[in-house]
Order: structure tokens, then C-alpha cells, then sequence
């Protein structure tokens, strides 16, 4: 970890190496935990903590930023400014945390184009910011920004209104990979720095890319086409392999014929290939029982069944396979693959939640049986399973070196594809910034 560690200072600019004092530090955060106006689960807000408090305790002036979730219409361009996704909820839960005050900006909203402008309050509550009159400022969803993910005026508007009130900027939003005004226009105009939470995750990173063998990948996702990239990086670094979800009902529809309600035909395709990548390596492991319901999202007693594998045959019709039956997890060679890895990494829900929980909490139990591997769960979806199947579980292993929680499972699953975390366009733009830095003072 050490020489990776170096190799992070070398190739990024780090926060350490800022000068904070008496600055407007301008930070993206992932604070993307909102959901109806509710955080639902506070962890990528206090993984970020540390880096806060580093920039007040050596004399900054805080301007939050983050996203939380999607209110622009990929199709009509839209963008809806919901107080469902609001950053409200989130200033709150700071204020209580951390014993500040916070403003965030009032500003002009277009029920279809979002904000065009940030406003002139802003000017004002950055000297207050600077005056120590308040503890910082929270923008509002940089989603309802017209810039934010659009192109041209608006884009570039954004991009220099934000560089413009602050002195520095400091990206810690990990799970945020793609490149947006907030996290990646910027860089081009002030001096930028990368977070203690970004050093940590890319570091962590190393061990999934150059993992410890043997290792074992647990995937799972409910599209395949979706997948498809990050997956076959996977399988070419894994030596054992676990499907789950819509991957693992399209894998069994490829490898012995069969079809499955609800599996599209275009993910049947696309597990072809795995089928037939893995004819040779044999890398995955079957997981031998399923449960099959009658009903798409319900568990009704009755209408729904575990199934054995091994009674696949060709040209059968099954009909909604919803989870993993537990006693997948205690058949020989699976338990064995599990026991023996010495490095496991989770991308995976392994049923329909919330109706069919219990692979998911049989995968997290038997995990747990391997005391010695070092065990990476990546995202959102996946940490939620565990924290809500084995609550105890993983409140024991919470502070537990062998076990690491990632913040973005896309963005790792974006740097295990690219077979690096330096490809990502935020962390790119960071090292351009941290080039243009030397060849000024050049």
C-alpha cells in the first residue's frame, strides 16, 4: 500500500500540499444519500468529514457542493428542482453533526431549464464566509444547475461563476466519475486539490486491480448490456466468479437454454459470450438453487419455490428467478472458492429487494467466514444489503481492516474496465491541473 501511496503523490496534487489559510475552499462532495426529501444512509457523508475538517483546521472557508440524484430528463432536457432532491436534508444533518451554521443560496429556478445562475447572494455570503459569520455555505444540487451537465454559455458560465468564489478547489466526490462542471470544469481555472476520501478509495482500488490471489469477484447487477464492460475486466482478473441478479438469470438462460421471464433477449446475447469465454477458464461458479416466483415483485406464500439447477433443460420456461437460495452458499465448491480467497470484492444484491432478502444475507454470512481475506464491497446498493440484512455484522467489521467499504460502485466498477483509477476524467483533471501548476512555476 505504501508504494501505492507514492505513487497517488506523485501523479495527483493532494490537499495536504495546499495552501488553505484564509482561503474559500470550494469542495465537491458525494452527498448523493438523499432520497424523497430522506437521507437514507448518512455513510458517504461522515466518510467525508475528515477531509472538512482538515481545510477549517488549517484555515479555510468551506463552500460545499454535491449532486443528489437525477432531475434532468436525459430525453427532453428538463430539469425538475424537486425538494425531494434537495441538499436540505443534508445541511441539516451537518448543522447537527458538526455544530454550524450553514447558508445555502437562494437562487432563481425555471421550472424547465433549473437554475441558470447562482445569484448574487452568494457574493455576499462569501464575505460573511470570510468574516467568520458563518460556519460555510452549501450550494444547492448541482444537478439543477442549466450548466452543470449542459454544454456551451451555460456550461462555461457555471464553470467560471464557481472558480470565481473560491481561491481553491478540492474534489472528494469518489462516486462521482463523470465529468461535470463540478467536477471537472473547474480545475481549469483555479488551483486543485484531491480529498483524503478520493486518496483513500483510489488507493483502495489497488487491491481489486492487483488483488492478492486467489480472488474472488461477487457481481451482480439488473441489467447485463449495462455491465458488460466492467464484467469482462472482472472475469479476466478474478480466479472464481459469483453472478447474481439479472447477470446470473441471463447467464443460466445462455449456458443451458432455457428462458426466464422478464430476461431480455439482448442480455441472453450479450451472456454468450461469457458462456463461452468461460467454457475453458471455468471460472464461474454455478450457484446450484434458485428461487423461482410466479409474481414479478412479490413474495406471496405459495407462488414462489427454490429450484435446483441441475433440472435446467434445454428449451424449459421458468418463471421470475428473483433471489439465490441460501443453500447455494454451503454446496462444497462455492463454500470452498469463499473460504480460500485471500482478496473478495462485492458488487452484488443477490434478489429482488426488499421481498427477497435472503441470498443476499446467506452471500454476506458466508463472506464473513473467511476471517483472513481482505474483503471490498463497492456502492451504494450493495452496502445497503449488508448494513440491512446483518445490521450486527456489520457494525462489528465497520472499523475491521480487512474489510473496506468503497462510496461509488460505479466509479470503481469504471476504473476496474479502464485497469486504473487514473483514466477517470475527474481524476484526469486534477492531474492536468497539478501539470499546469509545474510548468507555471517553471
Amino acid at each position: 500500500m505504501q508504494s501505492n501511496n507514492s505513487n497517488i503523490s506523485k501523479r495527483l496534487p493532494l490537499i495536504q500540499e495546499a495552501n488553505l489559510n484564509g482561503k474559500v475552499v470550494l469542495i465537491r462532495f458525494d452527498h448523493n444519500v438523499v432520497k424523497n426529501g430522506v437521507i437514507k444512509d448518512p455513510f458517504r457523508i461522515d466518510k467525508t468529514l475528515g477531509t472538512l475538517y482538515y481545510i477549517v483546521d488549517r484555515g479555510g472557508r468551506p463552500i460545499l457542493m454535491t449532486h443528489v440524484g437525477r432531475p434532468k430528463d436525459p430525453e427532453t432536457g428538463k430539469i425538475t428542482c424537486s425538494p425531494n432532491e434537495s441538499v436540505e436534508p443534508i445541511v441539516e444533518y451537518l448543522e447537527r453533526k458538526l455544530y454550524i451554521k450553514f447558508f445555502t443560496p437562494e437562487c432563481d429556478m425555471d421550472p424547465e431549464l433549473g437554475i441558470s445562475s447562482i445569484g448574487n447572494s452568494i457574493y455576499r455570503a462569501v464575505g460573511d464566509l470570510k468574516d467568520r459569520k458563518i460556519g460555510g455555505i452549501y450550494l444547492p444540487n448541482t444537478r439543477w444547475f442549466r450548466g452543470e451537465e449542459g454544454e456551451g454559455f451555460f456550461r462555461d458560465n457555471f464553470a467560471v461563476t464557481l472558480s470565481d468564489i473560491a481561491d481553491v478547489y478540492v474534489n472528494d466526490a469518489f462516486g462521482s466519475w463523470q465529468p461535470h462542471v463540478s467536477t471537472y470544469d473547474i480545475t481549469k481555472f483555479i488551483p486543485s486539490y484531491a480529498g483524503f476520501l478520493m486518496q483513500q478509495e483510489i488507493s483502495s482500488l489497488n487491491n481489486v486491480i492487483n488483488p492478492e490471489r486467489p480472488f474472488l469477484a461477487v457481481i451482480a447487477g439488473s441489467k447485463f448490456d449495462t455491465k458488460i464492460g466492467p464484467l469482462y475486466a472482472i472475469y479476466e482478473k478474478t480466479d472464481n466468479l459469483i453472478l447474481g441478479g439479472v447477470l446470473y438469470n441471463a447467464y443460466l438462460c445462455a449456458r443451458y437454454g432455457i428462458s426466464i421471464k422478464g430476461i431480455r433477449e439482448k442480455d441472453i446475447q450479450a451472456a454468450r459470450q461469457l458462456v463461452s469465454m468461460d467454457k475453458d477458464k471455468q471460472k464461474i461458479l454455478e450457484l446450484p438453487y434458485v428461487v423461482e416466483s410466479d409474481l414479478a415483485g412479490r413474495k406471496v406464500e405459495g407462488q414462489y419455490r427454490t429450484i435446483a439447477v441441475s433440472d435446467f433443460r434445454e428449451g424449459s420456461e421458468y418463471g421470475y428467478i428473483l433471489d439465490i437460495a441460501p443453500e447455494s452458499f454451503a454446496s462444497e465448491k462455492v463454500s470452498d472458492a469463499i473460504i480460500n480467497a485471500n482478496t473478495i470484492f462485492v458488487n452484488a444484491v443477490m434478489g429482488f429487494t426488499p421481498h427477497f432478502p435472503d441470498g443476499s444475507k446467506a452471500l454476506d454470512e458466508a463472506l464473513d467466514r473467511n476471517k483472513s481475506a481482505f474483503q471490498m464491497y463497492g456502492g451504494g446498493d450493495t452496502l445497503q444489503e449488508f448494513k440491512n440484512m446483518c445490521p450486527g455484522l456489520y457494525l462489528s467489521v465497520l472499523d475491521n481492516a480487512r474489510y473496506y467499504f468503497f462510496t461509488g460502485g460505479g466509479t470503481v466498477l469504471k476504473a476496474i474496465e479502464q485497469n486504473s483509477p487514473y483514466g477517470i476524467k475527474p481524476v484526469q483533471a486534477l492531474m492536468e491541473n497539478k501539470e499546469r501548476a509545474g510548468k507555471s512555476i517553471l
